[in-house]
């Protein structure tokens, strides 16, 4: 077997704001396989797609070793995430859901529509192959309209974060939950709204389309838009040797959020 070519996954990302969706996702599967055959062994496991491999491929913004997984291009926190979707939620319960999932991650978007059917709503500011386009410090839907609410590592993009969170928390069902993830890269958040060129950005928040970096207070924030917050940890679900096989940091927190 021929190591998969590079060049397809350039002219994926060139066009794929061109292409319409069933193309790009019919791309996106033949791409993914080819690299699952050429990584296939042992050694690593990735529990949102079930493949099992040597190794990950590198991945992140910033390329990381050992971090994407070759068959559905998971990367550490979507590992550690689906464990927790799967294990320490009813999402998959069976019952309808009315879910709202922010700027879809492609390795969760096929798998959450086909199991959760109808209730499914994929949303972004940008993306043009999303379900609705959508501010989240301004969505457009009645109080109280869903069971579940995904976002992750999209409000260190949002200048106002905060009306995104008060939005999130007046959209859910008093009964429902909202997972809202970020980076936690500092002690302390930090922000500075007068920083705006893309080269400053880069060298301040690590990433040129950031507004802020946070920290541990990431959670006061939540809790000031009227979330009760409980963070699980990796060490919380998974022993240190499973949570290597899977190539999950350590470090992974997730943030659970319920109307207070």
């Amino acid at each position: 077997m021929t190591r998969p070519s590079v060049p397809l996954g350039d002219l994926m990302k060139r066009a794929g704001f061109l292409l319409p969706r069933s193309v790009l996702l019919r791309l996106r599967g033949a791409r993914d396989l080819g690299l699952g055959l050429w990584y296939r062994g042992r050694g690593r496991w990735c529990p949102v797609c079930g493949w099992s491999s040597r190794r990950f491929r590198p991945g992140g913004t910033v390329a990381r070793q050992d971090a994407k997984c070759p068959r559905c291009g998971a990367l550490e926190r979507h590992r550690f995430i689906w464990l927790y979707l799967a294990q320490r939620t009813d999402l998959f319960d069976g019952r309808p859901k009315r879910v709202l999932h922010v700027a879809p991650e492609q390795c969760f978007e096929r798998r959450l529509k086909d199991r959760l059917g109808a209730g499914y709503l994929t949303a972004d500011l940008r993306d043009p192959h999303v379900m609705e386009r959508m501010d989240i410090t301004g969505i457009r839907y009645p109080d109280e309209s869903f069971d579940v609410i995904y976002c992750s590592h999209v409000l260190e993009h949002v200048p106002d974060d905060r009306r995104a969170m008060r939005e999130f928390h007046r959209v859910l069902k008093p009964s429902g939950w909202a997972i809202l993830l970020v980076p936690i890269t500092l002690d302390r958040t930090f922000e500075d709204p007068t920083i705006v060129r893309p080269a400053d950005r880069l060298r301040v928040f690590g990433q040129k389309d950031h507004v802020r970096r946070y920290g541990p207070d990431y959670v006061d924030r939540l809790q000031n838009a009227g979330f009760k917050v409980q963070v699980t940890r990796v060490s919380d679900m998974i022993a240190a040797d499973e949570a290597a096989r899977m190539g999950i940091s350590r470090t992974g927190a997730i943030y659970h959020c319920t109307k207070a």
